[in-house]
């Protein structure tokens, strides 16, 4: 893949939490591709829809790739999200029009066997900042007990001329979840609450 730097993937397990072992032993995945920023230096470019069609696959698949790896298959994906982090001379729309596009998002959730939209995070950082992921579920994104954040860092990235871009997942829900859904939760009217009082 033309201007690929380097990728990272970062595996987090978690089994214990306030030190009582966790319901449901979770792994949370975020997998990461450094890349030139194909639009940097040339000032404002109206048209970037050349440069997605022509990496954002690729990055999708490679990403998603990683991850179903380090999972142990597409059917243990239960939650996933997407991020980019564009270096310094770039602007935010240049990680949105990599990630934010189907060309991206549509290998994401394919690959993964999801059907929900995905849940992500943006921003312009100097290299070595920390970036956390928001994730849900991959089939009902409303299922608030995988509702959680994977974070990642790469200490040499992005370069000022680069974009890193990320696709996460988890096995699991959050450890220990025990707030109800969306399905179970009563009506709640701001008129009932101050009523209440």
């Amino acid at each position: 893949m033309s201007g690929l730097r380097k990728v990272v993937t970062v595996v987090d397990e978690v089994l214990m939490d306030l030190g009582r072992p966790v319901a449901t032993p979770v792994r949370r995945v975020a997998a990461a591709a450094v890349i030139r920023n194909p639009w940097a230096g040339r000032g404002f470019v109206a048209d970037l829809q050349p440069g997605v069609e022509s990496l954002a696959p690729g990055l999708g698949r490679l990403l998603t790739d990683r991850l179903i790896g380090a999972l142990g298959g597409a059917e243990r994906v239960e939650a996933f999200g997407k991020a980019a982090v564009v270096g310094l001379d770039g602007e935010l729309e240049h990680g949105g029009a990599l990630i934010h596009t189907p060309y991206f998002g549509n290998v994401l959730r394919e690959l993964t066997e999801g059907t929900s939209i995905i849940v992500f995070s943006d921003d312009r950082l100097a290299a070595g900042e920390p970036l956390t992921v928001p994730l849900w579920h991959k089939t009902a994104a409303a299922t608030r007990s995988h509702y959680q954040t994977v974070q990642i860092r790469v200490p040499d990235a992005p370069r000022p001329d680069e974009i890193v871009v990320v696709a996460a997942a988890a096995s699991g829900p959050r450890p220990n979840a025990r707030i109800g859904d969306r399905r179970s939760d009563p009506v709640v009217r701001l008129v009932d609450l101050e009523n209440a009082r």
